[in-house]
């Protein structure tokens, strides 16, 4: 709810609701090419003028706004309907913002690139409906930087699921899962991941738009509420080489936005694949394989994401995490599976690290893709893909994903759809800074390569 969609006694109101609950301050709160929130705080009494922009930001100062020191100032604009009051400093109110630049709305932020690419969907009939699975480490810290579990009787060689890892972390499970539901996002599970430290919350699904705002503040709360227990919570894809990494898998669906029916949903006994999937379904999934590689490097946006994406690495078991370009039903091993029942897929290589925003607008203009070339995505894999041969492989047609980064990064510069849906401009800078990324990481000399060849030559 922009406020060009709201009247001043209508601003009036809300700021006066704010005011009667307690709020003093608003954040206008937008997100950088990685993610990462930024924004200003404004007095209540001030947030009619925060809604006209008033709030300049110098766009070269942040990373991934294209701008020049020369350039003229970005300003953000408040989302009204998203409002979300502080549970523990109940003086602030939250709210998700879109950047303007000279009166209109920014085309480098990566929340009005998914509103466009939304709007694109819209005119097709299609809403689309996002859930995303957080999964989160939840750390100590000590005097000397020492990474380790909170509690030392979550130690098991096979810890998902164990009751006493999640009894031991109690208080600060509990903060985030009453806040999830104090906010309306209808938490529905909540457990010991399968790593020693790592939680898994699951709220209902929403609108993407709604969906990717939710992710964004779940980062800020459950990091805030770590602080409160004297520890950390990550959301890093890969803190550990020998534990499963952080995954924030997306559920996507499309619905009909005059009837909200779900457009993916069938009886599996009326699919002849057997999934519970319209054939809507099967060529959005057709889009999201033929674009995949690309799509990788929004969803796997980091070094460290490419150490998630393994067989196994370092762990004595399989990873869980997808590395092959592929779909099938609850199997896992894909990068793309249909859960069971149907009438959604989930694109398992987003990771932790993930801005929602971004990665959204590649997956839906990849579905969409699909959906308008009625891609075909082939038969189901139904078989442990990490154990099949590389001959077996190619007979199928399935590709890798991305090994690392800066594959990744190459994959996205190829392909015609990521400028068709982001623009020219924050598809350069997602590979400008991106690549910056992986130069600067593999220039970096590791305590690995200082073990292994000091003392070899």
């Amino acid at each position: 709810m922009s406020q060009q969609a709201l009247s001043a006694e209508q601003i009036a109101q809300v700021q006066n609701d704010l005011k009667q609950k307690g709020v003093k301050y608003c954040i206008g709160a937008y997100v950088d090419i990685h993610g990462v929130q930024k924004g200003k705080v404004v007095p209540i009494d001030h947030l009619p003028q925060m809604l006209k922009g008033s709030e300049r930001y110098t766009g070269y100062a942040l990373d991934g706004l294209g701008q020049a020191p020369n350039d003229e100032e970005l300003v953000s604009v408040p989302d009204l309907s998203k409002i979300i009051q502080l549970p523990w400093e109940p003086k602030l109110a939250w709210m998700p913002a879109d950047l303007h630049f000279q009166g209109k709305p920014y085309e480098l932020s990566t929340r009005v690139a998914l509103q466009k690419q939304i709007a694109e969907a819209n005119a097709l009939g299609f809403g689309m409906n996002l859930g995303i699975e957080c999964e989160i480490y939840l750390l100590n810290r000590d005097e000397s930087g020492k990474i380790s579990v909170p509690h030392p009787r979550d130690n098991l060689t096979k810890p998902c699921y164990d009751m006493q890892g999640f009894i031991d972390n109690f208080s600060w499970l509990d903060k985030v899962a009453t806040t999830i539901n104090e906010l309306g996002w209808d938490l529905y599970s909540f457990d010991h991941e399968d790593a020693n430290g790592q939680f898994e919350f699951d709220f209902k699904y929403a609108d993407a738009l709604e969906t990717c705002d939710r992710l964004t503040f779940f980062r800020f709360m459950a990091k805030h509420f770590a602080d409160e227990e004297g520890l950390i919570a990550t959301m890093m894809p890969k803190p550990f080489a020998n534990k499963t990494g952080n995954g924030a898998h997306f559920n996507m669906s499309l619905y009909d936005i005059e009837t909200k029916a779900n457009l993916f949903e069938c009886d599996p006994k009326e699919d002849p694949r057997g999934l519970g999937l319209t054939e809507l379904g099967y060529y959005f999934i057709g889009g999201i394989l033929k674009h995949g590689r690309a799509l990788c490097a929004a969803f796997a946006p980091t070094v460290n994401s490419y150490k998630r994406l393994v067989r196994r690495g370092e762990m004595a078991t399989f990873s869980w995490a997808p590395v092959f370009n592929s779909y099938g039903s609850n199997n896992r091993t894909n990068s793309v599976r249909v859960p069971f029942n149907g009438g959604r897929c989930e694109s398992r290589n987003a990771d932790g690290a993930v801005n929602p925003y971004l990665a959204c607008t590649l997956a839906l203009a990849a579905g969409l893709d699909g959906i308008r070339n009625k891609i075909d995505p082939g038969k189901p894999n139904e078989d442990n893909l990490y154990e099949i041969n590389d001959a077996e492989r190619r007979d199928r047609g399935i590709e890798f994903l991305p090994h690392t980064l800066q594959d990744a990064i190459n994959a996205f510069a190829a392909d015609p759809l990521v400028e068709q849906a982001l623009g020219t401009e924050l598809k350069q800078e997602f590979i400008r800074y991106k690549t910056m990324e992986w130069e600067a990481y593999h220039l970096t000399i590791s305590e690995w390569e200082l073990e292994r060849y000091m003392d070899m030559f």
